[in-house]
């Protein structure tokens, strides 16, 4: 297996750089071959002008051209699953079988986002003919600029959610490559480069930066050529990209997804009837991929009552038996073990439970405290991203409605109840409403579906925009806008404009929904 440890810039590839990073081993800490370099400030420019240059040809392109590209993308993706297994198998230690997983729902939801292209609602064509005539459509913002997640080698990654996201909506992509997993995404930079020649389209559409500095992310945001940003990493990075964008002499919008506790709610009736599976099936949830999901469940609301000493032992039991993971890489490690130290020594939180110890790895924690301790020190909530979960135990006088009111934003929020519970705790759903993009019902949020319904975002600071999701196919609508065009001559319209809608689009016409030839 060859790694390429160039600079990926439209087409070509360049190593102008004088500043070496490598990947380290995961599991080792050793160093991993080949030596990238940082990108220069000359080569950020080169690819932000070549995706401001690619930007119109892109747009402009015919939606059957639009979906082969993102078909292509993950055909020659499927193409390269056991160079993908071992090289991101090394970078980040993951399991093979997690990573032939997440290799297939990276390639789902490019061949999802081809079919939401072909199909053409996203272009949200309304046409009203009053006063004026007035022909509205969504049009592509221009080039992105994508920053890949940790967490996710390829999923949230370079061809990942942001990026098949943004070139659906007919946006150029700037990838700024996470520096720990540099080789596995030099692997998808080659598959993506190749798909974009195949198409015949200019090479600016895709550009990927290798680099470990902070400053390449900010030259990124800040070019003149960049109109939008998606983000999936900590809430120290997405608010200092977003305040970046904002400095701008034209701002851009930042759609940093940075995290969440996902707090879950127990209800007594739920708890006496099935307590013991509640506690098998966080324990599993928090331990998934050794807790490196953003939606891990970290705070649980309980209350003392008839089951919680049978969940309580069975969680501790649950969580000692989880065998220590290795984490993606040491700077994760030693912020997971920071977090638990830190709920170790707190005043009135108690160590539940602990996992076998092991060198380099992360061993699987449960805390305990209640309420008014977390009402009077709230930053013992703040996320612990590993196997870590505090269970807060709520008094009978504390509405558990007033528990919610008091959360931040949140990506998930989730009840276990009986039915009747449900109905007597309309209050508490509300709220969780507000402060989350998804409520989950007697389950648990690690893993999120790719498709149509689904939501992954929620208000800040689980993210910049709590409009918009990361996640299934509205995910286009962060790189799109509508414009209008009043009294424009027929001879003129663009295709998906026009009166006879050659290109059978899903229309609303003088408020009727035409569902066009493509549905």
């Amino acid at each position: 297996m060859t790694i390429t440890a160039d600079q990926f810039i439209a087409g070509t590839h360049t190593a102008a750089g004088h500043t070496p990073f490598n990947a380290r081993d995961a599991a080792s800490g050793k160093a991993l071959a080949p030596a990238f370099a940082e990108a220069t400030p000359q080569e950020v420019d080169r690819a932000c002008q070549a995706a401001a240059e690619a930007a119109d040809a892109l747009a402009a392109a015919a939606l059957e051209v639009r979906a082969a590209l993102l078909e292509s993308i993950a055909d020659r993706l499927e193409e390269r699953a056991d160079a993908f297994v071992e090289r991101a198998g090394a970078e980040t230690g993951l399991p093979e079988a997690r990573i032939r997983g997440e290799l297939a729902r990276t390639t789902g939801q490019l061949r999802l986002f081809a079919g939401v292209v072909r199909e053409g609602t996203f272009l949200g064509v309304r046409i009203e003919h009053g006063d004026f005539d007035l022909r509205q459509r969504n049009i592509p913002l221009g080039p992105v600029a994508i920053f890949g997640a940790s967490n996710f080698p390829l999923a949230f990654s370079v061809c990942g959610g942001d990026t098949a996201s943004a070139l659906a909506a007919g946006c150029p992509v700037v990838v700024k490559a996470h520096p720990a997993h540099p080789g596995t995404s030099a692997l998808a930079a080659e598959s993506l480069e190749a798909a974009v020649a195949e198409q015949g389209l200019p090479g600016g559409v895709f550009s990927m930066l290798q680099g470990a500095e902070h400053a390449l992310g900010a030259a990124l945001v800040q070019h003149s050529a960049i109109q939008a940003v998606g983000f999936t990493g900590s809430q120290r990075g997405g608010l200092a990209l977003q305040r970046l964008a904002a400095e701008r002499d034209r701002p851009i919008p930042v759609y940093a997804e940075m995290g969440s506790v996902n707090p879950l709610f127990i209800l007594p009736g739920a708890l006496a009837q099935r307590g013991e599976a509640i506690a098998t099936g966080l324990a599993g949830s928090v331990a998934l991929g050794c807790g490196q999901f953003c939606t891990k469940p970290g705070v649980v609301f309980v209350r003392r009552d008839e089951g919680f000493e049978a969940f309580r032992e069975q969680l501790a039991g649950a969580i000692a038996a989880i065998p220590p993971a290795v984490m993606l890489h040491d700077g994760i490690l030693s912020a997971y073990q920071a977090g638990c130290a830190r709920l170790d020594a707190a005043d009135g939180v108690s160590r539940l439970a602990i996992g076998e110890e092991a060198d380099q790895r992360a061993r699987a924690m449960a805390f305990i405290t209640d309420f008014e301790r977390l009402r009077q020190q709230p930053d013992l909530a703040d996320e612990v991203f590993g196997p870590a979960v505090l269970i807060v135990v709520v008094d009978a006088a504390t509405s558990l409605t007033t528990v919610a009111a008091g959360l931040e934003g949140q990506l998930t929020a989730g009840i276990h109840a009986s039915d009747a519970e449900l109905g007597e705790h309309a209050g508490l759903v509300r709220q969780l409403e507000q402060r989350a993009g998804r409520v989950l019902f007697n389950g648990f949020p690690t893993g999120v579906q790719v498709g149509e319904a689904m939501v992954h975002g929620g208000p800040y600071p689980a993210t910049t925009d709590s409009r918009t999701t990361s996640v299934g196919t509205r995910a286009m609508e962060r790189f799109l806008r509508p414009v209008a065009l009043q009294d424009m001559p027929a001879a003129a319209l663009p295709a998906a404009l026009q009166d006879d809608n050659p290109l059978g689009l899903p229309r609303r016409v003088d408020g009727v929904e035409q569902p066009g030839a493509r549905q």
